[in-house]
This record gives C-alpha cells, structure tokens and sequence, in this order.
C-alpha cells in the first residue's frame, strides 16, 4: 500500500497509467465498441477500397474493405495478450535465476552468468527471427519464443539486488536458526527484490509489444489475426503507394501510445524502489543551492557605545 500512494504521487505515472487504461478498456470491450467485423469485408466495390474516414468508417478501410478501426480494436488484445503473457514468463524466469545464482553464488552464480552472459551477446531480434522462420508461424510460438529469450536482463537486475539484500543482518540471522535456503529465498529475500521486479516487468511489457509488432511488421506474425503488426504489414505493402495514411497511422500510433504508457509507469515505479534514484530526487533546489553556493557570512552588529554617566 505505500508504494501505491508513493506511485499516486507521481503525475507521470499517474497519466501513464490512464494511457494504458484506455488501451485494456478498449481491448475487452472491442466487441461492444468495434462497429463492424475486423475479418469481414464491409465494403467491397472498387472505391469503397481503401476509402478515406467517413462518417460510416472513421478511420477509412484497408485495401480488402475491411474497417480499420474495428481492426485497430481487436489488435490491441493481440499486441496486449503477448506483450503481458511473454513479459510475466520471462519475469518468473529471470526471478528464479537472479535470486538462485545472487544467493548461492559459487559454482552456481557461475554457471548461471555465463549462460546469460551467451543469451545477451547474441542480438535478440535476429535470433528470434530465424527461430520464428525455422519453426513456423503462430501466435503461442512467438509468445513463448520471446519470452525464453527476454529474461536476460531481468536475472542480472534481481542478481545484483539478491547479493545486496543476503548481506542484511535479519538473513544472517535466519541462517542461524536454522531455517532453510528455499526458506529464506521465498520469505525473506523476494520480498525485498518484488518490487525492483514489478518496476522492470512493466518496461518489459512495452519491449516485448515492439519485438511482437517488428515480427509481424516483417511478415512472421500470425496471418490468421488481426494485430498492430501485421496492420502495419498490409499498410506498408499496399497502401503507401496509394497514400492512405488512414491505413498506416492508427496502428503505429498505438503502438507509441502504449510504449509510452508502460514508460512512464516502469519509470514512476523505479524512482519508487530505486534508493539512488529516490536519494537523487531528494534533493530540491534550495538544498542544491547551499551545497554550490558559499554561504555568505554573517554581518557583525558593531558594540554599542557605552554611555558615561553625567
């Protein structure tokens, strides 16, 4: 609950949060909002194709008759649904492998930092991409593809904080008593490391919606759903020489309105459980001026002069 009111605090995380509100409102209610259906043609003679927005198609239609804005509803569940899904599986894998190699260190730490030291000094989108290639298309193979190769980063973060938080006395004294390795972990040292953990998963969630667009955008999405990528896809094939930017904007600007949302929050909430970053904003400006600026001295009030008696 402190976090929640220190996170209430922040006006960037707060408007963050609204932003990306509207993107979840905007994907379960999709059947109540979306005037037509995404996967059928509404509009099929030859100048109803790629037509500009009007009022019965506010963001036009694409180059088979489609509406774009129906289409735009429905591809927010798919860019959603891989974005969270993948981002939460890489988060528990890369949890579990920052706390057992910062906890035991040794042989174990070892072992655990060179396989992800391997996974980092490969380039991320180009090997999905030829997994993507090599095993085929579909949407719960990119789901799990990016999320075997996303922990990375997330083990290093909890690795670091793990080898902090093991060093407290309350874990010395835990050991002494007896209680177990699994023990501590799970009771007392992931507590401490969650909420560095929830901060970094946020950012995640936005990388793993921009590696989802960028398969689909080069044709390895799933051809069978509607989503932001495979929207930009069609648009960049079909529609830039006809110059329906209708067609190519929406989703691009989606995709930046939800990148941005989970910004502003994964930033509002590291300033939160960052103490550099949380020490750093202590200090305002008047505190900043005294420790640059010389503190003038202090004028001395001159005796005062001693009257003789008459």
């Amino acid at each position: 609950m402190n976090y929640l009111r220190q996170f209430a605090r922040k006006p960037m995380g707060m408007i963050g949060a609204a932003m990306l509100l509207v993107v979840v409102a905007a994907a379960i209610f999709a059947p109540l909002i979306a005037p037509y259906d995404p996967y059928a043609r509404v509009r099929a003679a030859p100048d109803q194709i790629l037509a500009p927005p009007s009022p019965q198609h506010i963001l036009g239609t694409d180059d088979a008759g489609k509406d774009v804005f129906s289409q735009l509803l429905y591809g927010a569940r798919v860019s959603l649904l891989v974005g969270f899904t993948a981002s939460l599986v890489s988060m528990v894998i890369g949890s579990a492998v920052g706390l057992v190699a910062g906890y035991y260190g040794g042989k174990v730490d070892t072992v655990l930092m060179r396989v992800v030291d391997f996974l980092l000094v490969i380039p991320y989108l180009p090997l999905v991409l030829v997994i993507i290639a090599v095993w085929g298309r579909g949407l719960w193979k990119i789901i799990f593809v990016i999320a075997i190769l996303g922990w990375t980063f997330t083990a290093r973060l909890v690795r670091a904080q793990t080898l902090s938080v093991k060093q407290r006395q309350y874990i010395l004294r835990a050991r002494a008593i007896g209680a177990s390795n699994p023990r501590i972990i799970l009771r007392h040292v992931l507590p401490q490391v969650m909420p560095l953990i929830v901060a970094q998963t946020v950012l995640d969630i936005s990388a793993t919606i921009l590696a989802e667009a960028s398969l689909s955008f080069l044709g390895l999405g799933d051809p069978t759903l509607v989503s932001w990528g495979n929207m930009l896809n069609f648009a960049f094939e079909r529609a830039i020489s006809r110059q329906a930017w209708w067609f190519l904007l929406p989703p691009g600007f989606a995709i930046l309105w939800v990148s941005l949302a989970l910004i502003l929050i994964g930033t509002s909430l590291e300033e939160i459980v960052n103490p550099r970053i949380r020490s750093h904003h202590l200090f305002d400006a008047r505190r900043m001026v005294a420790l640059v600026l010389p503190v003038p001295p202090r004028p001395v009030n001159p005796p005062e002069p001693v009257k003789e008696d008459a």
